[in-house]
């Protein structure tokens, strides 16, 4: 897998918790959360391609099955036999199949921003392949944009929100891009894997992300901000968390990135979810 980085805060010896960013973000995503959150052990990693941590071999795929075994790796390294997990939108998703498959290891589930998987149509299958083929190819010798300050590179971060319906203010950009680029001669380019941006090859359908969700055993609370994003919009995500066994729901006015720019908020609906018996 490769190396792995990733922040580390609270007591060594308080509730473990391993943190799960979303896409093109990173480890810092965390950071204005973790003041809020006592009595918790809280690794917060950055995922393959992401921040800090190694790319992947080239060939390799990004995939949530891939991403499952390294926060495995992560935990096992650690010697964490069993974690909670705190996840935001699409480490949120990658937290819910963790969750599901390996009941021994979770003992609970935070979700923020996203709860199993995006879904896809079964027509789609030929033609999401396909147009994930092209834009694989059509990448390759592709030259990384150059940043000549940091602040030009914030600014494009904050209006790259506008993608997920909001746009990420400044504070909660530059944690990001402070932890997301590399210098390089001319200024600073993303450290993020350019493979990241290419379509998904391969999609669950809704269905298969239901009995995803309603494998999920352990006690589950989800946050979602309002108003909900336009790929999850608020009835499909209140019909996912009503099939969490043992799951609850809160729903807290704010944008994506609401726990890096409301962490008050989003720390009083966590409350005692992760050290409660």
């Amino acid at each position: 897998m490769g190396r792995m980085s990733g922040l580390r805060g609270g007591p060594s010896n308080g509730t473990r918790v391993l943190a799960l960013h979303g896409w093109l973000d990173n480890a810092a995503s965390f950071v204005p959360l973790l003041p809020h959150l006592d009595g918790l052990d809280l690794v917060a990693i950055d995922l393959p391609g992401h921040g800090r941590s190694a790319h992947l071999a080239p060939g390799a795929d990004y995939s949530f099955a891939g991403a499952v075994n390294a926060v495995l790796d992560v935990a096992d390294a650690l010697g964490w036999e069993r974690f909670a997990l705190l996840g935001h939108s699409m480490g949120a998703g990658i937290a819910s199949l963790l969750a599901a498959a390996c009941p021994q290891r979770v003992e609970r589930l935070l979700a923020i921003e996203a709860l199993g998987a995006l879904a896809d149509e079964v027509d789609n299958t030929v033609v999401r392949m396909r147009d994930a083929i092209i834009a694989t190819r059509a990448l390759q010798g592709k030259s990384l944009r150059v940043f000549p300050d940091l602040a030009q590179a914030v600014r494009a971060r904050m209006s790259a929100g506008h993608r997920l319906g909001s746009r990420l203010a400044e504070p909660a950009a530059r944690l990001l891009v402070e932890r997301g680029t590399a210098p390089v001669e001319g200024g600073f380019v993303w450290s993020s894997d350019p493979r990241l941006t290419l379509p998904t090859f391969q999609r669950p359908t809704e269905a298969q992300v239901n009995v995803l969700v309603a494998g999920i055993e352990c006690p589950a609370r989800v946050i979602f901000a309002d108003p909900a994003q336009p790929y999850l919009p608020d009835p499909l995500r209140r019909e996912r968390v009503a099939l969490l066994p043992r799951g609850e729901l809160v729903v807290i006015e704010g944008g994506h990135h609401l726990h890096m720019e409301q962490p008050e908020a989003v720390a009083q609906a966590i409350g005692d979810f992760f050290i409660a018996p």
